[in-house]
């Protein structure tokens, strides 16, 4: 090919993310060919390049002259399904790449296989880019966030790219180099795992304003509407709006009704949870969002032991409680429970992203990563601007739950926290996720915890030892015999 028709960039995997990711690059005036290994999708992306645009954009119906057709050094990013067919697909384009060439996998790949990945096209010369990708099909077309980690020359060759269609913001485009290795694959895992926090939180502020409040789907479409313009404002809480505004089509009613309340999943949260796990990082909100989807999935068994425990004489509490409660004050304490139990999920979420850093060496720079989830990405939210500065302020802050302007946040709005909780406890709501955020805020801020008398414990059954607060040193104790003798005085004296 003439090198003046070449393509800036590639992209392979055109299902609607792929393309809309391409017409994105396409239509901020990057040539990039596009190639899929069903051609009627290579047509498909072609037609829309030209109803849309018209924008540079060339189909390509071979990975050989997909690869021939991008300048040198070749820059390709393919979106395929995680798995086994990113390396089938690295496979065969890699076949007609030469040293210098790079990879950019945008898919929400386990980043373990990332680096794996990185060898072993490293061994051919090819670089290599693991890229969370943030947003769902509108960012991906109108601006996403991109999480990009691994080399950094692959990183330098098409950030002028990344930098034009990323989401914008007031502070910069919404991307930026992550890091070495799996870090940008690691960073939206737990992206995600923060967004699965996010959802359950609002999840659980909808069931107690309308199963306790008795607010009605008009009522809610505005509450929060009302919330996305002060410090909840959200991409989240905005759709959350939009959700309880759309009537039922097929039906009467409203449509959110007659969705059966079963939640999907993809295994991102899951990842981050075991990581947390492995990390030895308390993630309790984002572990109880995970809990409530594998429930949810017990549709038949949940509705089995309502029965049975209505049979067993449970009664409902909501209507008592119901009576009871003032309905704006409600509303508001609502607002701050939620806004209260956010700082705590993402605070976990940061804190895991630290912990894995340091394993690592990948020198995350968490103000940096809370900058570029300000726009595009799902969980995007005025408050993350505050979590930047937090971090700029103090970049070795060991939570955002101590950070003085959150501290004082959280603080102001405890007892409206509390009041909820225990209100949903008394109505017999679950809310596992500002539950378990209380309960980490509760723990975190306790200078002295029960821990003592559990590691008493370990030491009576297994000798594994304690510390003392009044000496160093590791010590046992035969808690047995001493208890023994303790007893056997007792029975003396008695």
């Amino acid at each position: 090919m003439d090198a003046s028709t070449l393509s800036r960039i590639g992209l392979a995997g055109l299902a609607v993310m792929g393309q809309n990711l391409a017409l994105n690059i396409a239509e901020k005036g990057f040539p990039i060919s596009v190639y899929n290994r069903t051609t009627s999708k290579v047509d498909e992306t072609l037609h829309r390049a030209q109803s849309e645009g018209p924008f540079p954009l060339t189909g390509q119906y071979s990975p050989r002259d997909f690869v021939l057709s991008i300048q040198r050094p070749r820059s390709i990013i393919i979106l395929v399904k995680a798995g086994n067919p990113v390396d089938q697909t690295i496979s065969a384009l890699t076949e007609f790449m030469e040293p210098g060439d790079t990879i950019i996998d945008g898919g929400n790949e386990w980043y373990q296989n990332t680096e794996r990945r990185i060898q072993e096209v490293g061994e051919k010369g090819i670089l290599y880019l693991g890229m969370g990708v943030s947003g769902g099909e509108e960012g991906a077309r109108h601006g996403p966030s991109l999480m990009p980690g691994g080399s950094l020359e692959a990183y330098n060759n098409i950030e002028s790219v990344l930098k034009s269609v990323a989401a914008q913001v007031d502070d910069g485009p919404c991307v930026t180099y992550i890091g070495e290795g799996g870090s940008g694959n690691f960073v939206k895992m737990v992206h995600n795992g923060i967004e699965y926090g996010d959802m359950q939180l609002i999840s659980e502020a909808y069931d107690v304003l309308k199963n306790v409040g008795g607010l009605s789907n008009g009522e809610l479409a505005e509450i929060f509407g009302e919330w996305n313009r002060g410090e909840l404002e959200s991409f989240l809480i905005e759709i959350t709006s939009d959700i309880f505004k759309v009537k039922d089509d097929l039906a009467d009613g409203d449509l959110v009704d007659k969705i059966l309340d079963k939640t999907g999943m993809k295994g991102t949260g899951k990842w981050t949870v075991q990581q947390a796990a492995e990390l030895s990082v308390a993630a309790p909100t984002i572990a109880a969002s995970l809990d409530c989807r594998y429930l949810s999935g017990l549709k038949e068994e949940r509705e089995s032991a309502a029965e049975i425990l209505e049979k067993a004489g449970l009664k409902e509490e909501m209507g008592s409680v119901r009576s009871e409660i003032d309905k704006k004050r409600l509303i508001d304490d609502v607002r701050q429970a939620l806004y209260a139990s956010k700082i705590c999920s993402y605070a976990q979420g940061m804190n895991l992203l630290r912990s894995k850093s340091v394993e690592k060496g990948w020198d995350l720079n968490l103000g940096e990563l809370a900058r570029i989830w300000k726009g595009g990405c799902i969980i995007r939210a005025v408050f993350l601007d505050r979590i930047k500065k937090a971090y700029q302020r103090n970049p070795s802050l060991a939570s955002l739950v101590v950070d003085p302007e959150f501290a004082r946040e959280m603080v102001q709005r405890q007892a409206a926290w509390r009041r909820v909780v225990g209100l949903a406890i008394s109505a017999g709501i679950s809310t596992p996720g500002m539950c378990a955020s209380l309960a980490y805020f509760d723990t975190y801020r306790r200078a002295r915890l029960p821990a003592n008398l559990v590691q008493a414990q370990r030491d009576l059954f297994g000798a594994h030892t304690y510390e003392r607060t009044d000496r160093p040193g590791a010590f046992h104790t035969e808690w047995t015999k001493l208890a023994r003798k303790s007893n056997a005085g007792v029975g003396a004296f008695n």
